[in-house]
């Protein structure tokens, strides 16, 4: 396998090393090495243009996460290629995240990551828009003559009103990732992993990544507003927070449409396309018909 003979001689080895695959990684692929005793985590991937995603932009990000204490400790990096140190720990499911103790220390977690970044963080500014997104989404769709093309209309139009919506932002520093996977319980502490889609956003669209994509009950998602923003949820607050989780839900649909056609890697893109049109589906209706 041509990928384990390339990290054999990765130039940050001071003894022979053992390399296994991972799974998970729907944009690279993942590798566990042991050096001695020790072990790592190896990530290689090429920029993927379709999904925005520059790996120097992620390669620097995990530098700074993990000078900040957010993300494991790089031990190398060059182009298409991260080592980082690999945490013993649990990899957290959807449950994990509902639970209401795991909750309360993400969303500190993630408040921590939203403030402290931006003051360590040194390379280009990356901006993470969804809308515009979704919008690039829909151009790579057309370019490729998608099988959805006859919903894009209906779609962009859905995500116009949403644009609206959400209104005027505060920028931090966002992860924009936050599927369940990407946290490690170590039995101490949570770390954050995998940044590439990090850039500056909205702290909206963390908060309704990290429910949405866990399936929080509402009473669970005024509690986490309510703890991030420190302050109850008013209408103004909840409307623009419903809109920012469909708008969640329909990045994830149409970034797993867009993989159908240009991805490479070994994954069932067509069921997770139907997965989360489906809970994009359940969730707009629900906003539709909560605000008309």
């Amino acid at each position: 396998m041509a990928e384990i003979e390339k990290i054999k001689n990765l130039p940050c080895w001071q003894q022979p090393v053992a390399v296994e695959p991972l799974s998970g990684g729907m944009t690279n692929l993942n590798f566990k090495v042991q050096e001695d005793e020790k072990h790592f985590v190896v990530r290689l991937g090429d920029d993927v243009p379709e999904h925005l995603v520059w790996r120097e932009n992620e390669g620097i990000t995990s530098q700074v996460a993990a000078d900040c204490g957010f993300s494991p400790r790089v031990i190398y990096r060059e182009p298409g290629v991260l080592v980082i140190d690999f945490i013993e720990g649990k990899v957290f499911t959807e449950k994990d995240v509902r639970d209401p103790t795991n909750q309360q220390r993400l969303v500190n977690l993630v408040h921590r990551f939203h403030s402290e970044m931006p003051h360590r963080f040194n390379g280009y500014p990356v901006l993470f828009w969804v809308f515009q997104v979704l919008r690039h989404y829909r151009n790579m769709l057309e370019q490729g003559g998608s099988s959805y093309l006859k919903q894009l209309p209906d779609l962009m139009a859905i995500a116009e009103r949403l644009e609206i919506a959400v209104g005027s932002v505060v920028l931090v520093f966002g992860h924009n990732d936050l599927l369940p996977a990407n946290f490690i319980d170590d039995g101490e502490r949570i770390w954050l992993i995998d940044f590439d889609y990090a850039g500056f956003n909205s702290p909206l669209f963390d908060l309704a990544n990290l429910a949405s994509n866990s399936e929080f009950v509402e009473a669970s998602e005024k509690n986490m507003l309510e703890q991030y923003f420190g302050h109850p949820v008013d209408d103004q607050l909840w409307y623009r927070y419903s809109a920012m989780k469909c708008a969640s839900l329909l990045r994830e649909t149409m970034w797993s449409m867009v993989s159908e056609i240009y991805s490479k890697i070994d994954f069932d893109y067509v069921a997770y396309t139907r997965g989360n049109e489906q809970r994009f589906e359940r969730v707009y209706g629900e906003f539709t018909s909560q605000f008309g």
